[in-house]
């Protein structure tokens, strides 16, 4: 699956108006039928799209790892669901944690601000993370996609 593209048919987008910002979200499941959650992140335009049945019910803006401990790319699949979940090698809180990966890697609430970064993880908007949490089931496929390349102007 390259950036800005997707594997799968999707019967809907989110009608979001105006450019999200950092701290922002659209959530919006009403009348959305029960059916397969995945998650996609496209860390190159720092947003994350959660669907069900099809339809996108959920975006935001981001935070994701920064050079000193990059965020990995690729297909995952939540391992476990922790509430209050509290970082042991960072001593952080992690509220509303999907967990993608066996050394630490996760979606979690985080304050979504420019500039901020994380050690790896995907930081959401607080209430976008709670009801995440809520939607996401342990199994669900995560996919987080590369930055395109830069292009070099001559």
């Amino acid at each position: 699956m390259a950036s800005g593209t997707l594997d799968r048919p999707v019967q809907s987008l989110l009608d979001v108006r105006t450019p999200l910002h950092f701290g922002e979200f659209e959530w919006n499941d009403r009348a959305i039928p029960a059916g397969p959650t995945w998650v996609r992140i496209d860390v190159g335009s720092q947003i994350i799209s959660v669907f069900r049945a099809g339809h996108e019910i959920g975006t935001a803006v981001i935070v994701y790892g920064g050079d000193n401990k990059e965020t990995p790319r690729g297909k995952f699949h939540i391992l476990a669901k922790d509430r209050d979940h509290r970082s042991s090698i960072y001593d952080a809180a992690m509220p509303y944690t999907l967990q993608l990966t066996g050394d630490g890697v996760a979606i979690h609430g985080s304050t979504v601000r420019s500039g901020a970064a994380t050690h790896g993880c995907i930081g959401v908007p607080l209430e976008f993370a709670k009801r995440l949490f809520e939607q996401a089931r342990v199994g669900d496929e995560v996919v987080i996609l590369p930055a395109a390349p830069r292009q070099h102007r001559v």
